[in-house]
């Protein structure tokens, strides 16, 4: 069974992708790393056919910026033999995501369209669980439906299959149901 994760990306990261034009491109590569800066997605447990959901805390709220699906994970240092060349072209394409030390590249079919104006409601954001091996744990610091803290979701983490689908909810444009 498929997993879905989220990884935090800085403001000025966001900032850089939207002032390069990057909002409405379909996601097709993320880095990671060995860092704190730049997380390991393998260290995360992530895996082919997993989802992975940037999110963004800018003004004490969450903002889901769209996803991509796991095709192939791989090492930075050989991504070039291991890749046909409209891959290739990709990952130079998202250049900006390769901040700090990359050790490995998540390659996937087009995801769903970068768009930084999708915040998660405060209804999700106060039940958003994530799920390890050994519990669940919802996000800390959810005040009144705003994030007052990004500490507890500074990383890579699997989301519970609840999440996971409000997530995928908020970023296909679903209608709400009420």
């Amino acid at each position: 069974m498929a997993n879905a994760y989220t990884t935090l990306w800085t403001n000025d990261l966001c900032r850089e992708l939207i002032k390069g034009g990057f909002e409405g491109e379909r996601l097709t590569v993320l880095f990671g790393g060995l860092h704190q800066s730049l997380p390991s997605f393998v260290r995360a447990g992530v895996r082919p056919g997993d989802r992975v959901y940037p999110i963004r805390v800018f003004r004490k709220q969450m903002w889901v910026l769209g996803s991509m699906e796991v095709a192939r994970l791989l090492e930075y240092e050989t991504v070039g033999d291991d890749l046909d060349m409209e891959d290739y072209l990709r990952l130079v394409h998202w250049k900006p995501l390769k901040a700090g030390c990359v050790s490995e590249v998540l390659v996937g079919p087009p995801g769903t369209p970068l768009d930084f104006g999708t915040a998660v409601p405060g209804d999700v954001l106060s039940t958003l669980t994530y799920r390890s091996r050994r519990s669940e744990r919802q996000i800390k610091h959810v005040v009144d439906g705003e994030l007052r803290s990004a500490v507890s979701v500074h990383g890579i983490y699997r989301l519970a299959p609840e999440s996971a689908e409000a997530l995928e909810a908020l970023v296909v444009g679903q209608p709400d149901p009420s």
